[in-house]
């Protein structure tokens, strides 16, 4: 009763095959859901990114320096505001 034995599930193993002490396996039935098909878009443009803005080194001086001038203002105008409730 071992590996050469016909008859034991040892032996069945080792040769291969099957019987009543070793039976297949059973067959699993396998249930997957459908695929949701998407409908396809008619006439569809391909997407291109928009030219980008170039800027320069002299436009972005001149941002900054109005934005300062901005801020600047801000400053002045708040200031004399506090001012104003002060006095």
């Amino acid at each position: 009763m071992g590996k050469g034995d016909k008859k034991t599930k040892r032996g069945k193993i080792n040769r291969g095959s099957y019987g009543v002490l070793r039976p297949r396996g059973k067959k699993v039935a396998v249930v997957t859901k459908p695929k949701k098909v998407k409908p396809k878009k008619a006439a569809a443009k391909p997407a291109t990114k928009p030219a980008a803005k170039k800027t320069t080194k002299a436009a972005t001086k001149t941002t900054t320096k109005a934005a300062s001038k901005t801020a600047k203002a801000t400053e002045d105008t708040k200031d004399a505001i506090v001012d104003e409730t002060k006095g």
